[in-house]
């Protein structure tokens, strides 16, 4: 890794020191606030989390009041933030540091690795950020900067490419400042050596190290292995309203979307004849179906796409749970798949 050596450390604090973005869990690095926000952070844009983590630390501020918590509760200030796995390890862990640790988060990077839903990138901010220990933090910004200073072709998704640049970035810590050394590369990642071809090399305090930029290769750095293609799910998804009542639906408690509540749904795309008579098959009592515009949802190796229709019950059909508008916004946590659905219920 000959651009990633110890002569980017200064350059890249002076450039963080400067004027690096102003964010909640930065001007207060506690412990827990730095663990939140990392997992709030993850595959989600900074913009989207910035709501979400002051929700969050108003309703539970610190890791005893979320291990209390009832999932009802962690869920519903989790929901749109999706890959919900992540709150539900979250909550996991709360529990174990309550019983292990007295409620606190251990100042140790392996103890920290060993938590449910953390990995090395996590434990390597919080043990850094808020601890000050010299370990590195190895995002996808992180390894797509290490990517362009080496002019290095290898994959950034390659395991032996992951393991390498954490080695090579441990070398790099200082003693005093492993925590904006680490904050420093993220931000650059974000804010200048931007992907998908478009790095801002102009305004890049470590331009003069980075061998992409020499050989001319930054806006074609890094390489990503293909990704599988997706599979492609088609889906009718019911609005049921049984006077004021909406109907809700629990998913299983394995699998996607586990044990969180939905919209009901049925496999395929049915013609209006078709849904008539697999609900009135089903039990339910059908007075009225109308079309709503189709939606399409993105999950991590599925996609759905889906057909909306509103159904108006004369009695309330078996197998759902009915609630009022109001509580469904207040107290259900509803994928973000079934938000362009549930705004017919607001109109």
């Amino acid at each position: 890794m000959s651009g990633a050596s110890k002569a980017i450390v200064q350059p890249l604090l002076d450039w963080y020191d400067a004027g690096h973005r102003d964010l909640p869990w930065r001007s207060e690095p506690a412990p827990y606030r730095v663990w939140v926000s990392e997992i709030m952070l993850q595959q989600t844009r900074v913009e989207a989390v910035r709501g979400y983590f002051s929700r969050w630390m108003n309703a539970l501020p610190d890791i005893p009041a979320l291990a209390a918590a009832d999932e009802a509760v962690y869920t519903k200030l989790w929901e749109g933030l999706g890959y919900y796995s992540r709150v539900r390890n979250l909550h996991r862990a709360a529990v174990l540091l309550c019983e292990q640790y007295g409620g606190e988060l251990p100042a140790d990077y392996d103890k920290l690795l060993s938590l449910p839903g953390v990995g090395e990138y996590t434990a390597g901010a919080v043990a850094s950020i808020a601890f000050g220990l010299p370990v590195p933090a190895v995002d996808g910004n992180v390894l797509r900067v290490a990517a362009r200073l080496d002019n290095d072709f290898t994959p950034i998704t390659d395991a032996k490419f992951k393991k390498q640049t954490r080695e090579r970035f441990a070398a790099l810590m200082p003693s005093d400042r492993s925590g904006d050394l680490n904050q420093s590369l993220m931000e650059l990642g974000a804010t200048v050596c931007l992907p998908n071809g478009a790095p801002r090399c102009a305004d890049c305090p470590i331009q003069h190290l980075c061998e992409g930029f020499h050989r001319g290769n930054a806006a074609v750095l890094p390489l990503r292995a293909a990704k599988k293609a997706r599979r492609v799910e088609k889906r009718t998804v019911l609005v049921v309203r049984c006077g004021q009542l909406v109907g809700l639906r629990q998913r299983p408690k394995k699998g996607l979307l586990a044990g969180l509540w939905e919209l009901p749904s049925l496999d395929g795309h049915l013609s209006p004849d078709e849904l008539r008579a697999a609900l009135t098959e089903m039990g339910w009592s059908v007075r009225k179906l109308l079309s709503l515009r189709p939606a399409r949802h993105i999950f991590t190796h599925v996609e759905w796409h889906m057909n909306g229709v509103y159904v108006e019950l004369d009695a309330p059909a078996p197998a759902l749970t009915f609630v009022t508008p109001a509580e469904l916004r207040d107290a259900y946590a509803l994928p973000s798949a079934f938000r362009s659905f549930v705004s017919v219920l607001e109109d």
